[in-house]
């Protein structure tokens, strides 16, 4: 595990970040299409399985432009508002220099050091120990603190956390992350809306539901139809958060090595932070910190185990901890 990040992987979370904003048209259509199809089985008349999907058809020809705008709405307001919400949702300040004069310090000289740009500081007020990196550019790039980690850490361990998100920062990891937060946000919501809905009113397949006339079974399978497309269109958003490799973690270790040339600090800093990381904060944002354990036993985990990160950097880095 050599130093700091590939530069194949920062053209590959480049390539990512394309890929997401291109396939977005497409997974939006396909969530648009079930909303039709439920639409069309609830409260339609048709006589066949094939014209009620025509029907649905129909409807999706009606409504897409408007899906789109709204979409490209919520996608500008995330775009210039995204530090905003993830502070209001973290709970997290800006400091200052005159407030921190320390963590700037051994920011500024990580950064003087490679010739990076200084990104901005901010701490949230928890005992929790974690940190992470934000932003889409060098306008908003920002590192985040908790004062638990703050207080815990002593100088060397805390210079190669800070050291770690800055990598993240120079490895374009954060821009991907905040993409995916926002294109899997809209499919969260209309997906939670929709189940809520489902299960609020009680539909049932195959049985009249009021309001719609025609055939029951054909209704009944439209919604199955329905719930499937939307399902499909809600799991592969999910799937995107997921796949974000946990490689970009064992690579950002590897880079917080490489700036600060002390392994044992990074080594340090990940024990101490174990089972003591985790924050109240919605799952994307937690999706972003130095430390997010899964409660499912590694399945959908988005960060490597701390065990597996402190054996990378004891092969590999020369580590000693």
């Amino acid at each position: 595990m050599g130093a700091y990040g590939l530069q194949t992987h920062i053209w590959n979370n480049n390539l990512k970040s394309a890929l997401l904003l291109a396939g977005f048209p497409l997974l939006l259509l396909v969530l648009m299409y079930g909303l039709c199809v439920g639409y069309v089985g609830l409260a339609l008349e048709f006589s066949t399985v094939e014209e009620g999907l025509r029907l649905a058809f129909d409807q999706l020809m009606g409504i897409w432009p408007f899906a789109f705008l709204g979409a490209g709405v919520w996608f500008l307001i995330a775009w210039a508002a995204h530090q905003t919400l993830i502070n209001m949702s973290t709970g997290a300040r800006p400091v200052t220099r005159a407030e921190a004069p320390d963590l700037y310090n051994l920011l500024e000289n990580l950064c003087i050091s490679r010739g990076v740009p200084m990104p901005r500081l901010s701490v949230i007020d928890t005992p929790a120990m974690n940190a992470f990196a934000s932003g889409i550019s060098e306008k908003t790039y920002a590192i985040t603190l908790t004062r638990g980690l703050i207080d815990g850490l002593d100088k060397r361990e805390l210079e190669a956390v800070i050291a770690h998100e800055l990598t993240h920062i120079r490895n374009r990891d954060v821009r991907l992350l905040i993409i995916a937060v926002i294109f899997v946000g809209i499919f969260s919501f209309f997906g939670e809306m929709i189940f809520r809905n489902i299960f609020r009113t009680g539909v049932r397949v195959g049985g009249h539901s009021s309001g719609r006339k025609g055939d029951s079974r054909g209704g009944g399978i439209l919604i199955l139809i329905a719930v499937a497309l939307i399902v499909v269109a809600y799991l592969l958003a999910m799937v995107i958060r997921f796949a974000l490799s946990q490689k970009r973690e064992f690579l950002a270790d590897a880079g917080a090595v490489d700036l600060t040339r002390d392994p044992d600090a990074m080594i340090s800093a990940l024990n101490k932070i174990a089972g003591k990381s985790a924050i109240d904060a919605p799952a994307e944002v937690r999706q972003m910190m130095l430390d997010n354990k899964s409660d499912f036993a590694g399945i959908f985990a988005t960060h490597p185990s701390i065990e597996k990160r402190v054996a990378a950097l004891q092969r590999y880095a020369g580590g000693q901890s």
